[in-house]
């Protein structure tokens, strides 16, 4: 048995985030619920986001945990990175933040597919993105997508041994920083 889906507004989408306890994504008029995430994927996200607000603090960037939403505007889509840098004047709405420079996603066992495919390819598209994170809680391994001047996307791979440079904010990390209380290193 088929069932149909209700379209929703986005509108009507942003409404309903303000009060409501479950968390949602916005895919073109659908929406779907978030789930829950482990202490590992907490811990990971929180010790990203923690390097990043002291390192952008006093300037004009703004980093921003798993609450905010990152808009898609040409794809119609409403997204929650676990970890959200924007650097752009005009991004002033409350609620979600159209001109990302840098998003980080903690990967876990539901949502890796996702962030690895769909979420990449739609972040993808936005002109303002520099650099997309996707970070391994089971394994200390890191994948950053990187555009370059000429709008080209590159993958660098890191392990154990490697740090993570955040280019666009002129951060770098040890993997012992992103996976602290997570991984003995």
């Amino acid at each position: 048995m088929y069932m149909r889906l209700a379209q929703m507004t986005v509108a009507e989408y942003l409404d309903g985030e303000q009060d409501s306890p479950v968390r949602h994504e916005y895919l073109d008029g659908q929406v779907f619920n978030m789930t829950g995430s482990s202490a590992e994927h907490n811990l990971i996200a929180g010790n990203i986001y923690s390097r990043l607000r002291s390192h952008l603090r006093g300037g004009t960037c703004r980093a921003f945990m798993s609450d905010m939403k990152a808009r898609i505007e040409t794809m119609n889509t409403f997204y929650y990175p676990d970890v959200l840098v924007t650097c752009d004047s005009e991004d002033r709405e409350r609620y979600f933040k159209s001109f990302p420079c840098l998003i980080i996603e903690v990967l876990s066992p539901g949502t890796e597919t996702v962030d690895c495919r769909e979420k990449l390819l739609a972040y993808q598209k936005l002109p303002s993105l520099r650099e997309y994170v996707l970070v391994a809680q089971d394994a200390v391994t890191i994948e950053v997508y990187r555009r370059d001047e000429q709008g080209q996307w590159w993958l660098v791979r890191l392990g154990e041994k490697d740090t993570l440079h955040l280019e666009t904010v002129g951060l770098t990390m040890t993997m012992s920083e992103v996976y602290e209380d997570v991984f003995p290193l």
